[in-house]
């Protein structure tokens, strides 16, 4: 019992739950069941782009091109749909996540082969993306009104009561979860993040596996491209401007460490959870938006504070059982 509350995922689940319940001290509809299932559908294209983004952070990379990629492949799919409504949506779908795949594989390659700092890669790329969005809608935005009424229609349906896009963020949950914790593909992001060096004396190629965690981001994002365009039925340049802040959050505050080889499938819910729960909290009762940035902002920096706190302790631990062992 003692162990499981010391674990982040479970304190941040009471978190949720307790803002939920302050909230509704004064506004008591905000606990109704459809609001919260509101809720949860709103933050899932954000759950999904946490999980991708995730995978790369664990590997002690980062991604900062996410809300450029989805952009981008949002605005081809919904270019393709505008002048070709006859091509099946399924197919624009499975279009969408080999755009996005593409696009974190160019990260990837300049990551692992000239060893580029991510950082520097992804800020390039976050900035070629959003120019391509540019380039080929020529300025232009791609509204509703051009759009095919199955390709906006597809996740405003239900499924067991469930929206559709929720259905989206439950089956990339389950897919991520089985990837991390079933497949050595997983294991091996851990394992660079915990320690590259000694990885590559386990055998793990680092820069491919770098490159599979680009590539898994970016497949995502793609993903995400068409899920958000369809949802908002406007495709443009200002498409998830600033986004990347917001996903980078959702890990932070999920326990995904920085520095690599920290964090869970579930912190990543968990944490895009909590940041969509504060966001509808926070117009509810009142709070303009600017102080709904500034206590954005204030979670992170608590976040980024207990992680490593948490990392620290772990290394003490290890050290300690060392020096008995010794």
């Amino acid at each position: 019992m003692t162990r499981l509350f010391k674990t982040r995922e479970l304190w941040l689940a009471l978190g949720i739950l307790a803002v939920i319940a302050l909230v509704t001290l004064r506004f008591p509809r905000f606990s109704q069941p459809g609001n919260l299932l509101t809720i949860f559908n709103d933050t899932s294209i954000l759950m999904m782009l946490a999980m991708g983004q995730m995978a790369v952070i664990l590997t002690r990379s980062i991604d900062l091109s996410m809300a450029s990629n989805l952009a981008l492949t949002g605005m081809i799919v919904a270019m393709i749909n505008a002048a070709a409504p006859g091509v099946p949506i399924p197919l624009l779908i499975a279009g969408s996540v080999v755009i996005g795949s593409a696009l974190g594989a160019f990260n990837g390659i300049l990551v692992w082969k000239l060893d580029i700092p991510p950082i520097v890669v992804t800020l390039g790329t976050l900035t070629i993306f959003r120019g391509l969005v540019f380039v080929i809608s020529g300025g232009a935005w791609v509204n509703a009104a051009q759009m095919s009424q199955d390709f906006i229609q597809l996740q405003r349906g239900s499924f067991l009561g469930l929206p559709i896009l929720s259905w989206f963020a439950i089956v990339v949950a389950a897919l991520v979860y089985l990837l991390m914790t079933r497949t050595a593909a997983g294991r091996a992001f851990y394992a660079i993040g915990v320690n590259p060096t000694a990885a590559v004396y386990t055998g793990i190629n680092v820069g491919r596996t770098k490159f599979l965690a680009f590539v898994l981001a970016g497949a995502i994002s793609g993903l995400c491209g068409y899920l958000w365009i369809s949802r908002y039925v406007i495709a443009s340049v200002e498409v998830a401007g600033g986004y990347e802040l917001t996903i980078v959050a959702a890990c932070v505050i999920g326990g995904v460490s920085i520095a690599g080889g920290i964090g869970t499938v579930a912190g990543a819910l968990l944490g895009a959870l909590f940041l969509g729960v504060v966001n509808n909290a926070l117009p509810v009762i009142g709070v303009s938006p600017f102080w709904q940035m500034a206590i954005s902002g204030a979670a992170i920096l608590i976040a980024v504070v207990l992680n490593g706190r948490s990392e620290r302790t772990k290394g003490r631990i290890i050290l300690k059982k060392a020096e008995a062992g010794a």
